[in-house]
């Protein structure tokens, strides 16, 4: 925890953070002063922080969030989810698997989705009647992305994760990054959802 007299890079950082979140500290010199604490109590107020003015780790770590999350484009719902997803890169898949020791498909955005206070519902082919319709070239990160696999209409799901890329559970390497283009998944596209409302805003 740094304080009123303390210097050094992370406070220079969270002083950087601060001052792109709008919440001047006056200084990002790595100086802890009286304009750092105030700015620091100000932005813990309105995050629900507790308010002591100090630059303890839960507050650097909120600061370095809302940063990413202003840069990313604004959405801090999506990149929670995001965040929330990529924890579990590598977890194995386990047909029926709803928890961390094992995913399926389904189970796996049920479950991140979840985490971030979200319900949605079990299956895939149900999960794809959730939210609203988005068409491919409108996707924004966190939109549900649906595929044919096993049988027709919506059989796998994944979150989308932008650049191409969608986050999903996978009978051979569990937990990964795959490429909504690819020769596999590409021709098996099927439909994609919109669950978070904040995504509309840049439609």
């Amino acid at each position: 925890m740094y304080q009123v007299g303390d210097k050094g890079w992370k406070i220079k950082q969270a002083q950087q953070y601060l001052l792109k979140l709008g919440f001047d500290p006056d200084e990002t010199d790595g100086r802890f002063t009286k304009s750092t604490r105030k700015a620091i109590r100000k932005f813990q107020k309105k995050y629900k922080l507790k308010e002591t003015g100090n630059l303890d780790n839960a507050t650097y770590e909120e600061l370095k969030f809302q940063v990413e999350a202003k840069e990313y484009g604004g959405n801090v719902a999506s990149t929670r989810i995001l965040k929330t997803a990529a924890q579990y890169k590598g977890v194995p898949y386990v047909f029926g698997g709803t928890t961390p020791h094992g995913f399926d498909c389904s189970g796996y955005v049920q479950y991140v989705f979840a985490k971030n206070g979200i319900r949605l519902t079990r299956t895939a082919d149900t999960q794809a009647l959730e939210g609203k319709f988005v068409s491919k070239k409108n996707l924004k990160p966190g939109d549900l992305v649906f595929f044919t696999t096993y049988e027709p209409g919506a059989s796998h799901v994944g979150i989308y994760a932008g650049n191409n890329l969608f986050w999903n559970a996978t009978s051979s390497r569990g937990i990964m990054l795959s490429n909504l283009t690819d020769s596999y998944w590409g021709p098996r596209y099927y439909t994609a959802r919109r669950i978070l409302t904040g995504n509309d805003r840049s439609r």
